[in-house]
């Protein structure tokens, strides 16, 4: 019982470091110095666009942009082999844009 236990605990924290791994955001992206502006985190506008869109972050920039509040973190998720662009209102949380991508992206 006692080696159960222990395969269950190793397990368990590998699939938290990898989860947390997916979440965790650079430290350099395009945007950043728009940073003090912004009231929700990087980290938390990557959750909040990955949960309206779950999938693998391939782009993120934070910009000055109409809709909302006018700033918006923008992200690119690639989930089943399209790329989707996911905008978060950088003030409130609150999801702009959940769409597919166009033939010419951004």
């Amino acid at each position: 019982m006692e080696i159960i236990m222990r395969k269950f605990v190793s397990l368990s924290l590998v699939a938290l470091t990898l989860g947390s791994a997916a979440i965790a955001a650079p430290t350099h992206f395009n945007g950043a110095k728009l940073l003090p502006m912004a009231k929700i985190s990087l980290v938390q506008a990557r959750k909040t666009a990955l949960a309206a869109h779950p999938g693998v972050i391939t782009d993120q920039e934070l910009e000055k942009e109409g809709g909302g509040t006018g700033l918006r973190y923008s992200f690119d998720i690639k989930a089943n082999g399209k790329t989707f662009e996911v905008g978060v209102d950088g003030r409130t949380g609150k999801v702009l844009e959940n769409k597919a991508e166009g033939p010419n992206p951004d």
